[in-house]
């Protein structure tokens, strides 16, 4: 019987874990974009609406981000811009409520150090393949709950059907996101 036991308990000792024990802080997490207008200025916004989870796999010593983002959480310059960006053209707020990212399993020292981190992006109902540049922090790999992991990219908004004011607008969008991670 005891050496059953044993076999029992090592069996679930060596089973890879895996734990989303961290999750976005809905409150402190922001996400920016930006998009040049008439090829001299820009347009900007940002969303405060982001919830998600950081799960971790012990086993392979990576995590996955999850983020959704309420696209009708946007904040701009003007009501006017605002809404133009709402509207069925770009972000079609009424029948897409949120901007989705899940990464791939990524190195929990990736996380600290910085670098590329690869994921699915899904926008007005399309998904595309993006990598957004991980900015280096001081957080060890081990303790990620209170750090802020800051990601950029750049987009093609033609990409997710947002085919609107083209001669206006440019394609290419810069994204950000500021996610602060939080125990749960």
């Amino acid at each position: 019987m005891r050496l059953l036991l044993s076999a029992i308990a090592m069996f679930f000792l060596a089973s890879p874990a895996i734990a989303a024990d961290l999750r976005i802080d809905p409150v402190r997490s922001k996400a920016e974009f930006s998009v040049r207008l008439l090829w001299v200025t820009s347009v900007t916004g940002h969303f405060e609406g982001i919830r998600g989870d950081l799960t971790t796999d012990p086993a392979t010593a990576t995590a996955v981000v999850r983020a959704d983002i309420d696209t009708e959480s946007i904040k701009m310059e003007s009501g006017r811009l605002r809404r133009w960006v709402l509207a069925p053209e770009f972000f079609d707020a009424e029948h897409h409520k949120s901007i989705h990212f899940v990464s791939q399993p990524t190195s929990l020292a990736l996380l600290s150090r910085g670098g590329d981190v690869a994921g699915d992006l899904t926008i007005r109902g399309v998904t595309r393949p993006v990598t957004f540049r991980l900015m280096a922090n001081r957080c060890p790999p081990e303790a990620m709950a209170g750090c802020v992991l800051q990601l950029q990219g750049i987009i093609d908004r033609t990409d997710f059907g947002m085919l609107g004011r083209r001669g206006a607008l440019s394609d290419r969008v810069t994204l950000g996101m500021a996610i602060v991670i939080e125990s749960m």
